[in-house]
């Protein structure tokens, strides 16, 4: 082999690696680079003032470990609630995996997670119990609540001005709102988000670092 076909086959070789290398770095650039551009983003609308749209009547119910949980056990608390329920065709894996989603971000907070089964008839506590480790859901920072269904629906239609209904006037399935709430220390309602929605999660987290600087621990 000659000088010059030996220069070439290392220059190819470090042309590979090179190549080998970009290829790895491209999707870790790319992560990166849309987490800091929802950081900023976050950062950016966090500043934002947030509306107040009522309060949410006192409750209790009775969570995924068979404990009763209600209103009483969010005083002074901010927290966040949707409504789902475990067989849902539908939108609620979804949701639920938006509300896991805010786990992580809120970890260093005594923000609390609420889902409401719109569907209590078969979602016992064992049943929610299961649906909460398949979504691994942190123990005591985040509850599953089960009920009577017209409590239930009163307090998604009264108290947080969502619609709901049993499905008993089209397919037999409950029909539900696929909004997360925003509830502030004060039970007063701050925020509707819709879980559809690609920028859901980024505007809930913002409004919640917002009202955790509104309303320190």
């Amino acid at each position: 082999m000659n000088i010059t076909s030996a220069t070439l086959n290392r220059t190819s070789s470090r042309n590979a690696t090179a190549w080998k290398v970009t290829l790895i770095l491209i999707p870790l650039v790319t992560l990166g680079g849309l987490l800091w551009l929802r950081n900023v983003e976050v950062a950016a609308l966090r500043q934002r003032g947030i509306s107040s749209f009522g309060a949410v009547p006192p409750f209790q119910f009775v969570n995924q470990n068979g404990q009763a949980f209600g209103s009483a056990q969010l005083v002074g608390k901010i927290w966040i609630a949707d409504f789902i329920y475990t067989t849902c065709p539908g939108p609620c894996p979804m949701i639920s995996s938006r509300m896991s989603e805010l786990q992580k971000p809120l970890e260093k907070t005594d923000v609390h997670l609420v889902s409401f089964s719109v569907d209590p008839g078969k979602d016992t506590p064992e049943v929610l119990r299961r649906y909460a480790e398949t979504l691994q859901a942190e123990p005591g920072r985040w509850d599953f609540l089960t009920g009577p269904k017209s409590a239930i629906y009163k307090v998604s239609h009264d108290g947080f001005k969502l619609a709901v209904s049993d499905g008993s006037d089209a397919q037999g399935i409950p029909v539900h709102s696929t909004r997360m709430v925003l509830v502030d220390r004060h039970s007063q309602i701050r925020g509707y988000y819709d879980a559809t929605e690609p920028d859901a999660i980024t505007k809930l987290l913002a409004d919640t670092n917002h009202l955790l600087r509104e309303q320190p621990q």
